[in-house]
């Protein structure tokens, strides 16, 4: 059973930071792009960072600058490194793996981790 598990999420400062961290019990997790979303209460879901199976990255445009996506494909984790981190930045953060192989698809989600960044 596919399993996508978020940690490092809490409250946090503004100005602070904080690392997520999202393993993936996936066999083929080189082979698919992970992304990391955020969900504001009354907000629909947004794209945050997403890395492809590459390594090439990509950022909304609130986050860029501040935030980083990485992954050990060895560990099958994929990373959020929080910088700089705003009150707008708190939210719901969910990890995603999305993958095409052999003409299926894959997407994934995790249960989502908290942020609140908040004095």
């Amino acid at each position: 059973q596919v399993q996508l598990v978020e940690s490092g999420g809490g409250l946090v400062q503004p100005g602070g930071s904080l690392r997520l961290s999202c393993a993936a019990s996936i066999t083929f997790f080189p082979l698919a792009a992970m992304g990391w979303y955020r969900q504001a209460p009354g907000k629909q879901r947004e794209l945050v960072a997403r890395i492809t199976r590459a390594g090439s990255t990509d950022y909304g445009d609130s986050v860029k600058g501040r935030f980083t996506i990485s992954r050990d494909n060895a560990k099958n984790t994929v990373y959020l490194q929080m910088s700089s981190l705003k009150p707008e930045d708190t939210a719901v953060y969910y990890c995603n793996c999305f993958a095409t192989l052999l003409r299926n698809e894959y997407d994934y989600w995790g249960q989502g981790t908290q942020v609140t960044v908040s004095s």
